[in-house]
């Protein structure tokens, strides 16, 4: 059996781990990719300062500032640690970590952590204000799209028990 202190062992050794230069400047606090795993999401870096309005089909993280309007309808909106947003947000999801000024509106959540900041309404199915989070504004609760349910329409169908035909039970 191979032990570390014998020397002149068939085990070949491995290559020496490589060198790097310093870590880049900035690495993004979220990764590339969204929680799902096979969506890929776009990254505004943090010396980036669009004035306009952003159209997308695709999940965007923000860690730059923006001016005007920002429309991802069925994405997740990232407002990033460093992102600074004054827009009218439509999006699927919305978190900020972050500052944002304008009016949100969210088909599904808009997520609020301890270090964002949202002065605006908020108009979703959800929300989530964490301990911390700075928010000014009216909030506005939507249903989920309704989802066609199996109940018959009131006044249709009957009233009182109802007989199902089937077997008769066996008599002893």
């Amino acid at each position: 059996m191979w032990k570390p202190s014998q020397t002149g062992s068939s085990i070949p050794n491995p290559a020496p781990e490589p060198q790097h230069a310093a870590p880049p400047a900035h690495v993004p606090e979220t990764p590339s990719r969204t929680q799902a795993g096979n969506i890929e999401q776009a990254t505004l870096g943090k010396g980036l300062f669009i004035k306009g309005e952003i159209t997308g089909s695709e999940s965007l993280y923000i860690d730059g500032k923006v001016e005007g309007a920002i429309n991802l309808p069925g994405n997740r909106l990232t407002i990033g640690r460093n992102g600074q947003v004054s827009a009218n947000i439509t999006a699927r999801e919305v978190v900020v970590l972050g500052k944002v000024k304008g009016n949100v509106s969210a088909t599904d959540r808009v997520d609020i952590r301890a270090e964002g900041s949202l002065n605006g309404d908020v108009s979703a199915a959800r929300i989530s204000i964490e301990d911390g989070a700075f928010f000014k504004g009216g909030i506005d609760i939507r249903k989920p799209d309704a989802k066609p349910d199996a109940k018959p329409a009131q006044g249709t169908g009957t009233t009182g028990p109802v007989a199902v035909p089937g077997p008769t039970p066996a008599t002893h």
